[in-house]
């Protein structure tokens, strides 16, 4: 099932400024948001949409350090996405879902009701994600229900005891079995973005190591085990891409590409995170859960 249910809200998007003290509220917004243009900016100004600390702003104002500056988005038309997930696990501080590929998990690039986030929220209003997947990307999400297995989780997350497991289609054919990847992760220049993590010699240490399950036709199946990150999120292994002859995942399948140069989850590749293993923050168990690879990522033998 998909869902393209009308206009949503709208949305407020407010900052506290810092790094823009001293530039004009036009140039700030333009410079820092380029998914949108200078005329397109100024256009929100004109229409009202913009505040600077609860007053309505003309674009012309000089930001000063601490000011709050708002935008308040109309409502709008989100694009179609799945609307259903399943359930692997549920108790009375965890849940654990399979988010099918095109859905978003959190609201971003233009999507707000349209997510994973809050489809799970309607049946569970307490639930808050505890990492995300692209959106083309498949596979297993963790939610907690309180702040104590949120803090744990995270705190695991962060010393690197829970394990994360993916599937990936590589283009090309791997020359070796196994390979260790150790390329940093950092913030890097995007045209439409400002900055997006990606590989970067000035990033943090990340570590994730590709073992070849099957060989195909001019491609390549991996599975791809995140060791160590740069984020408190992880990092998805689209930025860790298995090598096969150096040349990147396979965009095949999923959705097809919206943006150009495109945007953090765009669909094309085809990804799934098919396990998760940790500590219960409650009960101390050690828990491993499974997600099914959808049928482009299962080897011949299934």
């Amino acid at each position: 099932m998909t869902s393209n249910s009308g206009l949503n809200d709208g949305y407020v998007y407010r900052e506290q400024i810092e790094a823009g003290a001293g530039r004009s509220a036009l140039a700030y917004l333009t410079d820092t948001y380029r998914h949108s243009s200078e005329a397109e900016w100024r256009a929100r100004f004109l229409r009202g949409e913009v505040q600077l600390d609860g007053v309505t702003a003309t674009g012309d104002e000089v930001l000063r350090a601490r000011q709050v500056l708002c935008w308040h988005r109309p409502p709008w038309q989100e694009g179609e996405t799945p609307d259903s997930f399943e359930l692997v696990h549920e108790d009375e501080t965890l849940l654990a879902v399979i988010k099918p590929g095109g859905l978003p998990t959190i609201p971003s690039g233009g999507f707000l009701k349209n997510t994973l986030l809050s489809f799970v929220r309607k049946r569970w209003p307490e639930a808050s994600a505890l990492h995300r997947l692209g959106r083309a990307t498949s596979g297993l999400v963790l939610f907690s229900r309180t702040r104590e297995a949120a803090a744990r989780l995270s705190r695991d997350w962060r010393e690197g005891s829970v394990e994360k497991r993916y599937r990936a289609l590589s283009e090309g054919l791997a020359t070796q079995e196994h390979y260790e990847i150790r390329a940093p992760i950092g913030l890097v220049p995007h045209p439409l973005l400002g900055t997006v993590h990606g590989a970067t010699p000035q990033g943090k240490a990340s570590s994730s190591s590709a073992r070849v399950l099957e060989r195909r036709a001019g491609q390549t199946l991996f599975e791809v085990h995140i060791h160590t990150g740069a984020r408190a999120d992880p990092h998805p292994p689209g930025v860790h891409r298995p090598p096969a002859r150096r040349r990147p995942a396979v965009r095949r399948g999923g959705l097809p590409r919206e943006h150009s140069p495109g945007l953090p989850g765009d669909g094309g590749y085809l990804l799934h995170a098919e396990t998760l293993a940790f500590t219960h923050p409650l009960t101390g168990e050690r828990l491993r859960l499974h997600a099914p690879p959808p049928p482009g990522l299962r080897t011949s033998e299934g």
